[in-house]
């Protein structure tokens, strides 16, 4: 049964012409039967020929339903003027009429319309019943016209949800590549934050490693302990470096990541004192402070505040020269994180400035702002009056989840 009802819905050309047929014999019978009454209207050839006319256009309604609704108003039409009485081939208008204000065009169904609320009016002056009343005639136009409002109401309903049903599937199908295409700004995203966090690792760590590598060469000789000492501050940091850039990259081989976008686990505002002591194991002279009371600070914002510091100081050892120094100052406001990193140092080339970074390939700076608008926080980077560069930033602390 299953497999009948899924045929007989690719063809539903089928199930009509089967309904045409029945109302072809349901009709022709008619027509056998009335034709020799004295009362009644037409011969029994016209009689066929209009129920033959009608079925066919129940058999083609859909495939042609403006071309049938003119067929079966001329044939309406032909009955009235060769006085051609009803028979039961006239409910193909019914059907007809209920077709095209389904799915013709909306001429067609505005034709439909003003076709089915005369025509019962018409053929009821053109045949009275005898032996009533006129007020009684009156009361049979208006009980028939109410079929043919009915079919076309149904008609045009089952248009309207359709149409509904069309705008819903649209509205799915627009809302799916929207989905995709957030999908795809979503992993570009990620992937722009996992290449700022291998810069700032790759930046920081290896520029430590450069530094105490070229000391432990300068003092080989000489000083055989201190040598020693940067070996293993590189040795360290080079552990630290493949320990970040391992966790990096499994987040970008399994995709697994917090809801808030942030990867696990992150450096925080308390590892920032570990920060500036590694700087001066290094060699960097960094006077540290913290102002306000500390505490628990959004993941964001703590990610935010470390990475700046730590951006800042690599650039201090790349561009600030040998006899460099910096400052960090962290002051916790009642309604955000300030942040405060200078160098006394020469700074980077001017041009650097201008690209909007201070990393020799005008990326660092930008990364910065890009985190500090993550947070919605503000920066300001620049250099400062008589030598050496600043940052600042206010980032605005939100309740901790």
């Amino acid at each position: 049964m299953q497999r009948l009802y899924d045929f007989l819905r690719r063809h539903p050309m089928w199930v009509d012409s089967f309904w045409a047929l029945v109302l072809l014999g349901i009709s022709s019978a008619n027509a056998v039967n009335v034709s020799g009454t004295p009362d009644h209207h037409g011969s029994l050839g016209e009689l066929l020929a209009v129920s033959l006319v009608l079925s066919v256009v129940v058999a083609l309604r859909r495939r042609m339903p403006e071309k049938m609704l003119v067929l079966a108003a001329a044939t309406g039409v032909a009955q009235l003027a060769l006085d051609i009485e009803t028979t039961a081939a006239d409910f193909a208008m019914l059907v007809i009429i209920y077709t095209v204000a389904a799915n013709g065009a909306r001429w067609a169904s505005r034709f439909a319309l003003a076709g089915g609320l005369c025509a019962a009016t018409v053929a009821q002056i053109r045949w009275p019943e005898p032996h009533v009343t006129a007020l009684t005639n009156v009361a049979l136009a208006v009980f028939l016209t109410v079929p043919f409002a009915l079919a076309w109401v149904l008609g045009d309903s089952m248009r309207t949800r359709r149409a509904y049903f069309a705008q819903l599937e649209e509205r799915a199908a627009r809302l799916e590549k929207e989905r995709e295409a957030q999908a795809k700004v979503a992993v570009a995203a990620e992937r722009a934050r996992i290449a700022r966090e291998l810069h700032d690792v790759v930046a920081h760590n290896v520029s430590v490693m450069v530094v105490q590598a070229d000391g432990a060469a300068y003092v080989l000789d000489t000083a055989p302990d201190q040598a020693r000492k940067a070996l293993e501050t590189i040795s360290s940091t080079g552990r630290q470096a493949l320990a970040e850039m391992r966790r990096l990259l499994g987040v970008l081989r399994t995709g697994e990541h917090q809801e808030s976008g942030e990867y696990v686990p992150q450096p925080g505002a308390d590892q920032i004192a570990e920060l500036v002591e590694q700087c001066r194991e290094s060699g960097l002279p960094v006077d540290f402070r913290i102002e306000g009371s500390p505490r628990p600070l959004p993941r964001g914002v703590e990610l935010t505040a470390y990475r700046i510091v730590q951006e800042a100081l690599t650039n201090t050892r790349k561009h600030g020269g040998p006899d460099a120094s910096a400052s960090v100052r962290l002051v916790y406001f009642d309604d955000g994180l300030g942040l405060l990193v200078e160098d006394d140092g020469k700074g980077a080339p001017q041009e650097l400035y201008k690209d909007g970074g201070a990393d020799g390939q005008g990326h660092g700076l930008i990364g910065m702002r890009e985190r500090v608008g993550m947070v919605g926080g503000t920066l300001d980077a620049g250099p400062r009056p008589g030598g050496g560069f600043r940052i600042s930033a206010l980032l605005p602390l939100k309740p901790t989840q």
